[in-house]
């Protein structure tokens, strides 16, 4: 993992950190992110999005997704939300699969459910966990 992948990493976790932040459901925020075009730009090999920052990239989600994006719902704690976006994107690197592929891996509920056992590992041992996880429930 370069630097500036795991900076990458970090403004995404901020970003989830500021959808807290703005009172959005955090179950339908992410959701509605990790399946975005702004997510796939994100896992290009070079887009102008990895050059911005996490308030840039929720005007351009907010602008994408329309009505998607609401208050309604539990928001998360922003350790939680944090951890959600920088692990998100840490397995984007990991294994290079797209957002949305992760995301059907492991969504939400399954990240948040298992937070508190995952949060302290090694984001690598964090996302074959949750990678075994997934072939068990299908």
């Amino acid at each position: 993992m370069n630097e500036i992948q795991l900076k990458l990493c970090d403004i995404q976790g901020r970003l989830f950190e500021l959808s807290a932040d703005n009172n959005y459901g955090s179950a339908n925020f992410i959701k509605t992110f990790m399946t975005s075009e702004v997510a796939k730009a994100l896992d290009s090999k070079y887009n102008r999005m990895q050059w911005a920052g996490e308030e840039y990239l929720l005007e351009e989600l907010v602008a994408i997704s329309g009505d998607k994006i609401t208050s309604e719902g539990e928001v998360y704690s922003k350790n939680i939300l944090y951890w959600m976006g920088y692990l998100y994107r840490y397995w984007h690197y990991y294994t290079q699969e797209d957002s949305s592929k992760i995301y059907k891996q492991a969504p939400v509920g399954t990240m948040k459910r298992n937070y508190l056992m995952f949060h302290t590992m090694a984001p690598e041992l964090a996302i074959e966990d949750l990678k075994e996880i997934s072939g068990q429930t299908k």
